[in-house]
């Protein structure tokens, strides 16, 4: 499910998220925080796994109703989330499989799944531990549109080896999920540490990433 784990050890932090913290400033983590609290269903257990969870931002900004779980390929990113978040159960991914049994309300991946290869393997399995009504949330860069050729400019990670228009992901979302909605997110971090994080549904077409909720289709049952 994953790339190889050495990609994603320190170097590749201190290369392309030395802002870590300034990239996830809290407002961007109270719109993720919005968004999954509106997907969990009444009478669900509030289990959530973050899957490439880095250092743990997003599941830090989570209140204790939740059951957070996180995983990551980086040993180094999951070392860094333990400091941060010691309630939560953490581990690192193995052989590209989900290294936890329990099921979960809500699985989301923030700009992860553009570097992992084999996209049918994430669908699968996180088909395999949603419970019959959870919720799939997802954030990807886009490649499309009139911002196309400059997100593409600008982006200098060589691990986004899915370098897709928005109709690609929403296409892939819905042959494996129940599309519920999606919009678009303009973000950049500025000279002298100021992020932009706007989300918008009336210039979705036009944003350079997009935010997708899905659920896990009724016909099909957790096992």
């Amino acid at each position: 499910m994953a790339a190889s784990p050495p990609a994603f050890e320190r170097e590749y932090y201190d290369t392309y998220y030395r802002d870590y913290d300034r990239q996830n400033p809290p407002r961007k983590m109270r719109h993720y925080r919005e968004t999954v609290e509106r997907c969990l269903l009444p009478g669900s257990s509030a289990r959530i796994l973050d899957i490439g969870c880095a250092f743990g931002a997003f599941l830090a900004a989570l209140d204790t109703r939740w059951q957070p779980y996180g995983m990551d390929v980086s040993e180094y990113a999951v070392g860094q989330a333990r400091s941060r978040l010691p309630r939560a159960h953490l581990e690192v991914v193995r052989d590209g499989v989900i290294p936890f049994r329990e099921p979960f309300d809500v699985i989301t991946a923030w700009d992860v799944i553009e570097h992992i290869p084999e996209l049918d393997s994430v669908a699968a399995q996180v088909c395999q531990h949603l419970t019959a009504s959870g919720a799939f949330v997802f954030v990807v860069p886009v490649y499309d549109g009139p911002l196309g050729p400059l997100v593409n400019a600008l982006d200098r990670d060589t691990t986004h080896i899915h370098r897709m228009a928005r109709d690609f992901w929403l296409h892939w979302a819905g042959r494996h999920f129940q599309l519920e909605g999606w919009w678009g997110i303009f973000r950049f971090l500025f000279p002298g540490g100021h992020y932009l994080h706007w989300p918008t549904r009336a210039l979705r077409r036009v944003a350079p990433a997009i935010a997708v909720v899905a659920r896990r289709k009724s016909d099909e049952r957790a096992e």
